[in-house]
């Protein structure tokens, strides 16, 4: 019995940052939104915070993405290891490295302790480096 999805390779992305309550959970959510089901998506933090950056959660809805329900996870070697590409935002040599994988450290700032509106600019820039990926690692078919 052979299943066709099997060969089809899904890629897998990892966001981290240190806290896993901003950045990547912004980056995390961009890509589930903007790529749906064609990428699994991950996201983790080295010291991960209690909850999501408020200011985070209410920059995300104002462009219609709900990440009210999310919480900041531990960085595992597993989720490094099941993914294809490990994007860090700040964590530094706290990601462990395997062979195959493809690293990208994108530099943002820090959405910790800012308000809405400062938040509004990093949030667009992540959606702008996440649509560059989602071109790299799964460009839409054509139907």
């Amino acid at each position: 019995m052979t299943d066709t999805t099997a060969t089809r390779h899904k890629p897998s992305v990892l966001f981290v940052c240190v806290h896993n309550a901003g950045r990547s959970q912004m980056a995390a959510a961009w890509l589930t939104h903007l790529a749906g089901n064609r990428v699994e998506v991950r996201s983790a933090g080295s010291k991960p915070a209690d909850q999501v950056n408020p200011a985070v959660v209410e920059a995300m809805r104002e462009v219609g993405i709900d990440i009210s329900a999310q919480t900041p996870k531990v960085l595992t070697h597993e989720a490094v290891q099941e993914s294809d590409v490990c994007v860090t935002m700040g964590c530094g040599d706290a990601c462990p490295v395997f062979p195959g994988k493809r690293y990208l450290d994108w530099q943002l700032d820090d959405p910790a302790g800012q308000g809405v509106a400062a938040v509004r600019p990093i949030r667009d820039e992540i959606k702008t480096l996440v649509e560059g990926l989602i071109a790299e690692i799964s460009p839409a078919t054509a139907a």
